[in-house]
């Protein structure tokens, strides 16, 4: 376990990976990679939440303006609601210990739609660091296929808005002035260009809809469209292409 180093600065602002259903470190591993060659990091914290508020710690909390920590849950067979409970045991906890105020973060699949909503539970609590940038990867802001979803089903007005919302999406679009208002977020999302509309498990429509909710609270809004093979789910997080636009994103670099 390392050491709880008080001599790290207020001023880092460190990037969490979070996986989503299912997932694991395999998940955010080429991303995490990729982060740590683009910013000369040859390390990275790995923090994993063990349950009922304990979390062990593994590798190493950098000195670099930006430390890498990736996050996994050992309990990954749950959604966005117990995977956002889970954050904010990990966040308060991390800032704790090494002393930062403010945070980026990357969600993939229910990582993505939990970090949402672990932000909006927390607008006015003060043990929770702010958020800077988030980067959504494949998130299932209103349902996934063949659970609450199909292909081709739903669609958005010409404002963005999709016409069937689920519970959870029309939760946060109640809450959205419960977001922060100076964050900066980038969506991604997948479309296998197969008919579907689809990354095989999440459609457009429902990848896109964060756009209505967040596009006109935060500071910034930007999003891209992964069209084929690479824009299949499981492969978002693991394209070149997608690993060189997210961190340039968030570290300003190719």
């Amino acid at each position: 376990m390392p050491a709880n180093d008080g001599n790290f600065s207020v001023k880092q602002i460190p990037t969490l990976y979070v996986h989503g259903f299912r997932g694991g470190a395999h998940s955010t591993q080429q991303m995490v990679e990729s982060a740590a060659k683009a910013t000369r990091q040859d390390s990275w914290l790995q923090v994993t939440y063990e349950g009922g508020g304990k979390m062990s710690y593994a590798g190493n909390w950098t000195n670099d303006p930006h430390p890498i920590v990736q996050v996994v849950f050992k309990d990954n067979w749950v959604g966005t609601r117990f995977i956002s409970r889970y954050l904010e045991k990990v966040l308060p906890a991390l800032q704790e210990r090494y002393g930062f105020t403010q945070y980026n973060a990357v969600g993939h699949s229910v990582g993505a739609t939990a970090l949402v909503f672990a932000e909006m539970r927390n607008y006015d609590n003060p043990k929770f660091p702010k958020l800077n940038k988030l980067v959504l990867v494949g998130g299932p802001f209103d349902g996934v296929v063949a659970l609450g979803d199909l292909p081709n089903f739903n669609r958005s007005t010409w404002s963005g808005r999709p016409i069937l919302m689920n519970p959870t999406y029309l939760e946060m679009l109640l809450s959205r002035n419960r977001f922060p208002k100076d964050a900066k977020v980038l969506n991604v999302f997948g479309n296998l260009n197969n008919g579907t509309n689809t990354d095989k498990y999440i459609t457009v429509i429902s990848a896109k809809s964060i756009r209505y909710i967040l596009a006109p609270i935060v500071k910034s809004f930007s999003e891209i469209e992964v069209r084929g093979l690479p824009g299949e789910h499981s492969m978002l997080h693991d394209d070149s292409l997608v690993l060189n636009k997210i961190n340039k994103f968030l570290y300003g670099q190719p």
